[in-house]
């Protein structure tokens, strides 16, 4: 065969490829499967009249895999790289791979080649991602951000925290932990970096250029990225084209699904625009885009967003393909929320369930509602009818037990609002609802975590937002009046709920105590629960950022609650600090410690951070010019059972008192070694006065000599001695 017709042969044949894994079907069905299978491929490419080929074997069936061939080689490749382990469906995942690549490797004509054993590569031990865990004291690590430096640091109570690693130009916009403390990520404008182990070296790397904003998945599996900038294919004659991870069926997309583990592109979304007003992190934040874009259930297995006024598209992983090809139609639907834990909602074992709550409106003069609904079966196990509704926010408590709905309602007259807080409890038979009634306006929720109890702040200054209709509430973030926008600052009251227990049943949640004319406006509990502080938060000049640190169970006499005796709490203000115009508050994820910091993002002077610790007790103060971040290292979830942190808590207190050992050994330690170090300093002191005593000596016996030989030369030496009154006194002596 001539060359050059051998050559235009090969051509051909790389512009095809072979798509195996796909489903086996009749003839009555080859029509229908053909006409999804080209519509899903001619995103990679233009497929040609006669490149698609589907066998059939004698039994009137496909076979199983077809042939498709492109117009272009560079379309081949788009289709190998975009759908090759394809998921189609959940029983068939397409494998995808060019037709050329499986003659070469099953060519039989070719002289066998002699197999030769490919050299031994020596072993490279990897980084330990979680290798901070190993301190033995289980101290804390945080990220500061400063400048144009980013550094990790050992949290050392009231002494100077302790550098791991500090880099200057780490990143170029911000930093953030991933939900685990595996990965310390770094954005710049082409992309996004992961960095792990002891010495921080970059694991992943992620091209998506003019990202702002990601969202990892609870499970550290998945990366979503956004980017205002639509995606461009890089020119093909172009040199980065070949590591470039997009193809033609992603471009003008800007949400992208990442697998970490793989660093390539799951899939890719568009923008969904005008859903909120929502700043990202950092300085330069967009304006227009509701962040994050997806929500995950708690296990990464399902991810999902919603169309508002419309429906819910559940995506599966790790394919992301459409929850049984369709989506959720759900006629004026707001918002909605993944439970944080999965449910078994017939009693059946292997039927655990997860639980999406979503609300709709009154449209047409049908309520609004509230509906649970399990994923994947898609049934309806709970809803609650709604009337006067201005609008609901979905809380979840941590275990998936409790759902608050926070409903804000019109008065009869319209003329202002009321909110109702309607808890579900899933853990009972039938979901019962409760209801709890109040007359101000909720404008924070919090639930203790892992607990029942809960901090609500409310006011009764509420304002109309401007230029809307009477009654109805501002954006959320967006309250006149409060820390952080103009108007000055609103009275506020702190209220704190409990759930009544008697003999270990559940009981109804009952009001606790109130806190009124306070300027608070934010919540944030420990991790493990018990403590939390309430505090003003906002970077404008009349935030004076207030300070409450409370503790539930305090260990002292217990305080009778009229009306309340079986609430388990004994609520105490431990302290209250202040830390002028604060931004921002992070627990450690121990559960020790509070750090407050003003970051530049949110004001232009005297930027800094405090560590406090959990009874509200300040350790440190470091003021820092161009601060910008202060964030905590997560910690996984622990592995000791429930019966051992059970028994962990019942012997705290022997416990406790080994901690308390070792904190005085570790004062005493520091005293020790502050004792040595004014001892070597006296030492030093007493040296140098030594040194100096015994020059002057010397100068002294140089001076002598000098003396006596100016007598022997005949010189006289005249001595003059003068004498002064200093004072006189005249006393009489009687005899």
């Amino acid at each position: 065969m001539p060359a050059r017709v051998e050559d235009r042969s090969r051509t051909i044949l790389d512009t095809v490829v072979v798509v195996d894994g796909a489903p086996i079907v009749t003839e009555k069905k080859v029509d229908a499967l053909t006409k999804v299978l080209k519509k899903l491929f001619s995103e990679a490419g233009r497929v040609r009249e006669d490149g698609f080929y589907m066998p059939m074997g004698s039994d009137g069936k496909s076979k199983g895999y077809l042939f498709i061939g492109f117009e272009t080689v560079e379309q081949a490749d788009n289709a190998v790289r975009g759908m090759n382990n394809k998921r189609l469906d959940n029983k068939h995942t397409l494998l995808v791979n060019k037709f050329s690549d499986i003659e070469q490797y099953g060519d039989d004509d070719e002289e066998e080649e002699e197999y030769v054993e490919p050299p031994e590569e020596p072993y490279v031990e990897q980084e330990h991602l979680r290798s901070w865990l190993k301190e033995p004291n289980s101290v804390d690590q945080f990220i500061l951000y400063k400048g144009e430096s980013v550094g990790v640091y050992w949290n050392r109570k009231s002494e100077a925290p302790e550098a791991t690693v500090n880099r200057n130009n780490w990143t170029e916009t911000y930093v953030t932990w991933s939900p685990l403390g595996s990965y310390l990520c770094s954005v710049h404008h082409q992309g996004v970096q992961l960095w792990g182990g002891d010495e921080f070296g970059r694991k992943v790397r992620f091209v998506h250029p003019g990202v702002q904003l990601i969202d990892f998945s609870p499970c550290e599996n998945y990366l979503v990225t956004w980017s205002p900038e639509p995606i461009q294919l890089i020119p093909e004659n172009s040199p980065m084209r070949a590591s470039f991870p997009f193809t033609a069926a992603d471009e003008g997309k800007q949400i992208v699904v990442w697998s970490v583990q793989t660093g390539m592109p799951v899939r890719t979304f568009s923008s969904s625009v005008g859903q909120g007003a929502e700043n990202g992190p950092g300085p330069h934040g967009p304006k227009k885009i509701s962040w994050p874009a997806f929500k995950w259930s708690s296990d990464d297995k399902y991810l999902a967003r919603v169309i508002p006024g419309q429906q819910i598209f559940v995506y599966e992983t790790p394919g992301m393909g459409l929850l049984d090809k369709k989506s959720i139609k759900i006629d004026g639907v707001v918002d909605f929320e993944f439970s944080p834990a999965v449910i078994n909602s017939t009693g059946q074992k292997g039927e655990a369930e997860h639980v999406i709550a979503y609300w709709t409106p009154e449209i047409n003069n049908q309520s609004a509602r509230v509906t649970l609904m399990t994923i994947p079966s898609k049934e309806v196990i709970r809803t609650r009818n709604l009337f006067n509704v201005a609008e609901c926010r979905l809380h979840w408590q941590n275990k998936g037990a409790f759902l608050c709905v926070k409903v804000v309602r019109f008065t009869k007259t319209k003329k202002s609002t009321f909110t109702n807080l309607e808890f579900f409890r899933l853990n009972e038979k039938n979901i019962p609802i409760e209801v709890v009634e109040l007359k101000e306006t909720v404008i924070n929720f919090a639930w203790e975590p892992a607990g029942d109890r809960l901090v609500i702040i409310s006011t009764t200054d509420m304002p109309s937002a401007p230029g809307a209709a009477p009654g109805t509430r501002p954006p959320p973030g967006k309250v006149p009046g409060m820390p952080g926008v103009p108007g000055g600052p609103v009275k506020t009251s702190v209220s704190f709920y409990g759930l009544e227990r008697s003999k270990g049943v559940a009981g109804q949640f009952r009001h606790i105590s109130t806190v009124e004319r306070k300027s608070s406006n934010s919540i944030f509990w420990s991790p493990k629960g018990r403590f939390v502080v309430v505090a003003a938060v906002g970077g404008t000049s009349n935030n004076t950022g207030e300070l409450d640190f409370w503790d539930f169970d305090f260990e002292g006499e217990k305080k009778e609650i009229p009306g309340a005796e079986d609430v388990p709490a004994n609520l105490t203000l431990m302290a209250s600090g202040q830390h002028y115009q604060l931004t921002d508050i992070e627990w450690d994820p121990t559960g020790r410690y509070v750090a407050t910091s003003s970051s530049m993002w949110g004001r232009a002077m005297e930027t800094g951070y405090r560590i406090w610790d959990l009874k509200g007790q300040l350790l440190r103060e470091d003021h820092v010019e161009r601060f910008k971040q202060l964030l905590w290292r997560p910690r996984p979830p622990t592995l000791l059972t429930k019966e051992q942190q059970r028994d962990v808590r019942k012997n705290l207190r022997e416990y406790s008192k080994v901690f308390e050992q070792e904190d005085i050994a570790e004062e005493s330690q520091a005293s020790k070694e502050l004792i040595a170090q004014r001892l070597r300093l006296l030492e030093e002191w007493r040296a140098w006065r030594k040194a100096v005593e015994a020059e002057i000596a010397e100068a002294r016996d140089g001076v002598v000599p000098l003396l006596l030989q100016s007598e022997e030369d005949g010189s006289e030496i005249i001595e003059e001695i003068v004498e002064e009154v200093i004072s006189e006194k005249e006393e009489e002596i009687e005899d």
